[in-house]
């Protein structure tokens, strides 16, 4: 059964997009999944696989037998809001050493404010090759301006402009071209002409946490939306084979950007493994697009739960609290994919698994976010139902939710792979 402990230690491990994408792959393989690589032939299919293709991931178990078989999905995606080093990154005046960063996703601004960060992604040197990298020191740090300088602050709010407030400092001196370059080099124990380009994020060094006196709170980075990625692996790595369907698993990259890239929910990484399943189980094209139509999509990606301090936030009757269970989220305009049938088989997939589930609807002068639930329903033509755990703080360096519903949505997510 999974816990807490593992959902910490899974955490603590991701801390970008391709080190979540690489922990989920290695907790598939220690469960016997094969890697695949895309760029090899797929014409003998192991029972199990998983391809990593950026932050991107695709999983699968397959039902045992032969022809067009429906596939039965979760869906989450790897990236978080965040900030990210600029290609040319060593800035600074006055005596201070800064790095240019850039604001990715949409980042509740305030929370990276005088925090401890550090750094972790991917590395792509001279030769080709691609490294994934975390460095766990206190790199850098956003100081905000003292409050005998900003006097309004506390009545008026803190405003910052994304591109002049949000330059952290990383020592003291002249900046100096290539400096960033010779830092990172060091930390991977190469020379700077080994590095030829990155994609690093800056992460909140503070570890996961259980808190709360009666330790029913979990405080951590990137829970939007890695809780979701880890549940779907676990699901997934512990589950048995279908006698009725595929199990498949679809871990995106830049959902919080709009999912249009390779890697994306609106890319065509599920659809072409998808495709490549169907054809290495030599099934027809006809085939093929008749599994899909009977396929059907959980998406997984956290909820708001209604906040003690701002509870009018929330539509009535719809407002989730944390450790009651997973939420099934609505929106009748399609922010969504929830429908009433796939409602119905969450709600039963929860009661085989033994968990409670509430329901998220947003407010009409409020309107919600969305999900890759849409996107990967409007892309294959497959029946979604979105769903998440309810957390507070949601897009913050440091996010809080309930200890009890990450397992819930675990077990449910089992239940939802498994034979209805």
């Amino acid at each position: 059964m999974a816990t807490i402990d593992d959902l910490i230690e899974y955490l603590d491990g991701s801390r970008s997009p391709w080190h979540a994408a690489a922990s989920s792959a290695a907790a598939l393989i220690e469960a016997g999944f094969q890697p695949l690589v895309l760029t090899d032939d797929w014409t003998e299919l192991p029972d199990a696989g998983v391809v990593i293709s950026g932050a991107g991931l695709v999983a699968f178990r397959l039902a045992p037998g032969t022809g067009a078989t429906p596939f039965r999905i979760i869906g989450a995606h790897t990236d978080s809001p965040c900030l990210r080093v600029k290609p040319r990154p060593d800035v600074g005046q006055l005596g201070w050493k800064q790095l240019a960063v850039e604001v990715y996703g949409g980042v509740l601004l305030n929370s990276w404010v005088d925090r401890d960060l550090g750094v972790a992604g991917r590395v792509v040197l001279a030769d080709g090759s691609v490294v994934d990298v975390t460095v766990d020191d206190a790199v850098c740090r956003i100081p905000q301006l003292a409050i005998h300088l900003d006097r309004d602050v506390n009545e008026k709010g803190l405003v910052l402009d994304k591109q002049q407030h949000l330059t952290p400092v990383w020592g003291t001196g002249s900046p100096r071209a290539g400096e960033f370059r010779e830092w990172l080099a060091e930390q991977m124990e190469l020379t700077p002409d080994e590095i030829g380009w990155w994609e690093l994020c800056l992460f909140d060094r503070t570890p996961a946490a259980v808190l709360g006196a009666d330790a029913s709170l979990l405080a951590a980075g990137r829970l939007d939306n890695q809780l979701s990625c880890w549940a779907a692996t676990d699901a997934l790595a512990h589950a048995s084979a279908s006698e009725t369907h595929h199990q498949v698993i679809a871990l995106f990259d830049h959902e919080e950007v709009g999912s249009e890239s390779t890697t994306g929910a609106a890319g065509p990484l599920l659809e072409q493994v998808l495709e490549r399943i169907s054809l290495g189980r030599r099934v027809s094209r006809a085939g093929h697009l008749a599994a899909l139509a009977g396929s059907s999509c959980l998406s997984a990606d956290n909820a708001h739960a209604v906040h003690p301090n701002y509870p009018e936030r929330h539509e009535p009757g719809h407002r989730p609290i944390v450790n009651q269970g997973p939420a099934l989220k609505v929106n009748a305009n399609q922010r969504y994919a929830t429908s009433a049938r796939t409602a119905a088989a969450f709600q039963a997939a929860c009661e085989r698994a033994g968990v409670p589930w509430q329901v998220f609807v947003s407010r009409n002068n409020m309107p919600c976010g969305s999900t890759i639930g849409p996107i990967t329903a409007t892309r294959l033509g497959i029946e979604t139902v979105d769903v998440g755990v309810p957390q507070l703080s949601m897009h913050s360096a440091r996010e809080l939710c309930g200890t009890e519903d990450p397992i819930s949505l675990a077990a449910a997510a089992g239940a939802w792979l498994g034979d209805a």
